[in-house]
């Protein structure tokens, strides 16, 4: 079993983290795009021709499906990429978790880069999934980029300032960009307010993962003692996990991995 998993960044590492706790055994192909980075700025095209690169060097190692491990290219580029690469390779995108946030109780706030915010398809997501809950929505500018480059003064700098636009009785974060949850304690920590009930915090990587293995009809295996492969592409050349990805614990989980296996 092979899951390749795409990403602009190192964002990707948290669902690949993911799909390892489930499936030991699996080989994962971790595909990203340094060269091409940030993708956000681009124009719809722009994105979706980065990421049909980016899935394209993924599909050569033929993986059983391929995780759009990314919100931005799930935005502007899945329907590009299903039809690329369906029915051979199942594609798998990344939804921001609105809906079981919503299903909570309490006041919700959305985490997202600013070219999400306020964009059509977050707002069509709140229309149907928050209807009646009170959504705040939340721009990180800087955020994502900061968790790419492990910066930890500019990490705390953009929680910080994304903290300061959280109204106070918010009761659930959803964490609308995949890089966010690598930093999912401490955006916790930044907005849970002393006296309150703790925060829920709602990232993608553990659905997704769920999901991937849903469609080739695997199930989870903790269990397993087998140890499947890494393979990592940074704009199509294999390389090693980026040192920045093992700043993060869901990095560290995966070079373990490796190690163990040699």
């Amino acid at each position: 079993m092979k899951i390749a998993l795409m990403d602009s960044g190192i964002g990707l590492i948290a669902a690949a983290a993911a799909v390892r706790r489930l499936r030991p055994d699996a080989g994962l192909v971790l595909s990203s795009d340094p060269d091409g980075m940030p993708w956000g700025p681009r124009s719809p095209q722009g994105i979706t021709e980065r990421a049909l690169a980016v899935a394209e060097a993924a599909a050569e190692h033929r993986p059983d499906a391929l995780i759009v491990a990314c919100n931005t290219a799930s935005v502007h580029a899945l329907p590009a990429l299903r039809a690329r690469l369906e029915p051979g390779i199942p594609v798998i995108g990344t939804v921001p978790a609105i809906k079981p946030a919503a299903a909570g109780a309490g006041p919700v706030a959305i985490w997202a880069t600013p070219a999400t915010t306020g964009s059509p398809y977050q707002r069509g997501l709140i229309r149907d999934f928050a209807d009646g809950v009170e959504v705040t929505e939340v721009p990180c500018p800087g955020l994502a980029d900061a968790v790419q480059h492990a910066d930890e003064s500019a990490i705390d700098r953009t929680i910080a300032a994304a903290a300061a636009l959280t109204p106070n009785d918010v009761r659930a974060v959803v964490l609308g960009c995949t890089h966010y949850e690598l930093v999912a304690e401490r955006i916790r920590a930044a907005v849970q307010q002393p006296g309150m009930p703790p925060l829920a915090l709602h990232g993608s990587a553990g659905a997704v993962a769920t999901q991937a293995l849903r469609r080739i009809g695997a199930g989870p295996d903790a269990g397993t003692g087998a140890q499947g492969a890494l393979t990592v592409l940074l704009s199509g050349r294999t390389s090693a996990l980026p040192p920045a990805a093992l700043a993060y614990a869901e990095g560290r989980l995966l070079q373990a991995a490796v190690s163990h296996a040699q």
